[in-house]
Order: structure tokens, then C-alpha cells, then sequence
């Protein structure tokens, strides 16, 4: 049973099972606080050869909005100078004399359209911490949605601008934003656990046995303060659907982490790893396997890592070369450095990690 916790300035209780207030009562970085100077030499030990491998997919896959309605590609347009288009612009159309030939442009992205960390204002839950009797909309560490992450009521604030300009909306995540994980560096020793190699190509759901099974098989040991990427070649059908993604192939494709088993989670807490990254869609099967109260959350594992850990998460990692390359050299740990962008208020962001071996 939880044992009462002293009080902290957002909450009287914490969720069971969770560590809110063991990093400090104003804790925003969770499990990444593991991430120490030692959690660095330990990464750095692993590279031998001196070999990198780049861990994203382009940032214009999965192609379309086929796998999540709500996202949708990247728009690359010019900026403008001088209100000409400023692309293969001849600098000397503007300023006689000059030989300049200037190129610049802009970006709209969805942050979490393609390889992305979860930043942990991403999910939170509905729980009673001030102990009225009401459960309230928070985040990990308790703070709360509409006073530390502020979102627009207005629909016309949300949703992709038609053109570039300044934003309407003033929602952010005033903590728990994505800038705080950048300036950590988001450094350290990864871990690659081989989903693929062990149970192929086809939609498995993966609890606690079949995990530990795998780990055993390969001889792979999870530490504290590791970040632990998940192998499932997911990307890789994504990639092969060249920018026309099959939502319904997707669906049933490789494998996925059941955020329904209780023993997986408490894996998760147990073994003090500092984040986690798939090269899949959600790294748990989204939609979750039916619950046993129709209370429970629908991304289950989210609410474990991210509101009640302080756990980051990482998908649509491309993760393949790499996994195949540990492999055949017998080896599963590297050196891991994944800042996402340091972009504050957000509340999840592109990232391209490296793995160095």
C-alpha cells in the first residue's frame, strides 16, 4: 500500500506507484535526472569502433495523415525578402552589384508527426492529489493542466496555420516543456533490445514474460539510468510504404508493448531505466487491450512512464541498421545522444538521435 507522502506544494498524495517529489518537490526532468556525469562514461566506454548511426526517419514519413488524423507532413515554404520570394534569389535584383544567390525558407511541423521524443506535459491523468475528493487534470510532479500547461479554448487558436505569422494562441507548457529534456543533452548509454530478430514481422503483443524472454535469450541486462530502444521494424515498413502509409497494414505489424500488463509496468519502475524508445508508432499497442474498469486510461503505459515516472518516450525511431549491426557483432549497448529541439513550451519534438558503437 502507498505510504502517505509528506506535502508538497502541488499535492498531499501521489499516485500509486509513481515517484512524484523523489527528485525534488519541483521536479520537471523525471527519470532523466539519471543521467549523470557517470551514466555518460558508461555510454562513452561502449564506443569502440567509432561508428555512428543516425536514428531518424525523414521528418516527412510516415507520409500523409493515414496513421494519426490529427498530425500531418511538413510544409516547407521561402521566406520572403523584400517581399520577393527568397529562393534562387539574385541578390543584385535588390542591390545592384551584388553576386549573391540566397536561399532561405520556413517550416510548419506537426512535432510529433514523425521521430519524436514525448515530452511529459504529453499525457497526464486524472487524479485526486490535493485530496478533496475530485480528481483533477495533472501531469507528473502535479502540475496542473490550465495553470502549468495552458492550452487554448478557442478552436480557431489550434490546428495548422494557413500561412506564417504570428501565433494566435498562447498555449504552452509552461513546465514539464520539451525544453527542459534538451538542455539536459539527453545523453548516455543505450540499450537495444532485438524485438524483431525474436518474433518477426507480424503484430505480437509484448507483456513482461515474453520481454523478459527475450532479454534472457540475448543476454541483456538493463541498468538504472539506461536508455532502453526497442526493436521492432516497424519503421522499416514504414519506410517501405514510401510515403503512402496502410493504416490497416500498420496495425498489424510487428511488435508493440502491452501497456495492460501490470508486471510489464512494474518492470518498467523496478528497473530505474531513464527513457524509452521504439521505432514504432506508440511503443504500446494503441488501441490498448480492453481494461479491466472502464475507468482505466486508454495509453496505459503512457500514464505509467510519463504522468506517474517522469519516463520520456521515444517513437518512430529508425532503428534497424543499427540493431542489425550490435547484433552480428554480438553486442546490444552504445553511446546515445538525443536532445530533442530546444523549443520551449512544447509539449513533444522532432529528434535525430545518433547511436555511436
Amino acid at each position: 500500500m502507498e505510504q502517505p507522502q509528506p506535502a508538497h506544494p502541488r499535492w498531499k498524495h501521489r499516485p500509486p506507484g509513481s515517484n512524484w517529489g523523489d527528485f525534488g518537490p519541483d521536479d520537471q526532468l523525471g527519470r532523466l535526472n539519471l543521467l549523470t556525469p557517470a551514466k555518460v562514461r558508461q555510454g562513452v566506454a561502449e564506443v569502440h569502433e567509432g561508428l555512428s548511426f543516425a536514428l531518424s526517419l525523414p521528418l516527412d514519413y510516415p507520409g500523409g495523415s493515414a496513421l494519426n488524423p490529427n498530425r500531418h507532413p511538413p510544409v516547407l515554404r521561402p521566406t520572403l525578402r523584400k517581399g520577393r520570394v527568397n529562393f534562387n534569389c539574385l541578390l543584385a535584383e535588390l542591390e545592384p552589384g551584388r553576386t549573391d544567390v540566397l536561399s532561405d525558407d520556413l517550416a510548419i511541423l506537426h512535432l510529433q508527426y514523425s521521430t519524436q521524443w514525448d515530452s511529459l506535459a504529453h499525457a497526464g491523468s486524472m487524479f485526486d492529489a490535493n485530496g478533496d475528493g475530485l480528481p483533477e487534470a495533472l501531469y507528473y510532479n502535479g502540475y496542473a493542466a490550465g495553470r502549468d500547461v495552458v492550452g487554448p479554448h478557442d478552436v480557431r487558436d489550434a490546428g495548422a496555420p494557413m500561412s506564417p505569422g504570428p501565433a494566435a494562441s498562447t498555449s504552452a507548457a509552461h513546465a514539464l516543456g520539451i525544453e527542459g529534456m534538451a538542455r539536459t543533452g539527453v545523453q548516455g548509454r543505450g540499450v537495444m533490445v532485438d524485438l524483431r530478430a525474436h518474433l518477426g514481422d507480424a503484430r505480437t503483443l509484448v507483456g513482461h514474460d515474453t520481454l523478459m524472454r527475450v532479454l534472457e535469450q540475448d543476454g541483456v541486462a538493463v541498468e538504472p539510468g539506461d536508455i532502453v530502444c526497442l526493436h521492432t521494424g516497424f519503421a522499416d515498413v514504414v519506410l517501405g510504404m514510401r510515403r503512402h502509409p496502410d493504416p490497416q497494414a500498420l496495425h498489424d505489424a510487428c511488435a508493440v508493448l502491452d501497456g495492460r500488463d501490470e508486471k510489464l509496468l512494474q518492470w518498467i519502475t523496478d528497473s530505474g531505466l531513464a527513457a524509452i524508445a521504439a521505432d514504432n508508432y506508440a511503443v504500446e499497442a494503441h488501441p490498448a487491450r480492453p481494461g479491466a474498469a472502464a475507468c482505466c486510461a486508454a495509453l496505459p503505459l503512457h500514464e505509467h512512464c510519463l504522468f506517474k515516472l517522469g519516463v520520456h518516450l521515444g517513437e518512430l525511431w529508425h532503428l534497424t541498421p543499427l540493431a542489425e549491426w550490435l547484433r552480428a557483432h554480438g553486442r546490444h549497448r552504445f553511446l546515445l545522444t538525443a536532445p530533442p529541439l530546444n523549443l520551449p513550451g512544447a509539449v513533444g519534438s522532432p529528434v535525430t538521435p545518433v547511436a555511436t558503437v
